[in-house]
């Protein structure tokens, strides 16, 4: 089933609004291959229309499942979700043990953060103790 949230039309859609740019797609398939192969422009524009329908609809299968469930945010887990209910479970468990691992790496990266690095502001914080307004490092009286 095609999702055409926002659109009664799906052909007022730009080819280069809808297709991956070309030159990603021949970036990623290049890394595979050895370094003296050579890929036809036939073959990437192939590519381009195969990974963008794949996008299109592994996003409409996890967008369903959205709306459902009342929810605006399409996740990384929906995608996860959306993989293994389309069959592709032999991606779908390393995508989502991937999710897991980078959500932890972002979590201990932004706990980091909010420790090592001072805020652009030289006041850290600012609350209202009483009458009183305490700026780290400095204290003002009402």
């Amino acid at each position: 089933m095609v999702d055409n949230i926002g659109s009664s039309d799906s052909s007022c859609i730009k080819e280069q609004d809808r297709l991956l740019p070309i030159a990603n797609i021949g970036r990623i398939m290049r890394q595979i291959l050895p370094p003296n192969a050579k890929i036809s422009k036939d073959a990437k524009e192939t590519m381009q229309e195969c990974v963008s329908e794949f996008i299109s609809f592994v996003t409409s299968e996890a967008s369903q499942k959205c709306r459902k469930e009342r929810r605006k945010t399409v996740n990384g887990d929906d995608v996860c979700w959306a993989m293994g209910t389309l069959g592709f479970e032999n991606y779908a468990a390393p995508l989502k043990r991937y999710l897991d691992s980078y959500r932890v790496l972002e979590g201990e990266r932004s706990n980091k953060q909010d420790k090592d690095e001072p805020s652009s502001s030289p006041y850290r914080s600012t609350k209202q103790i009483d009458d009183e307004i305490v700026v780290a490092p400095t204290t003002f009286k009402l």
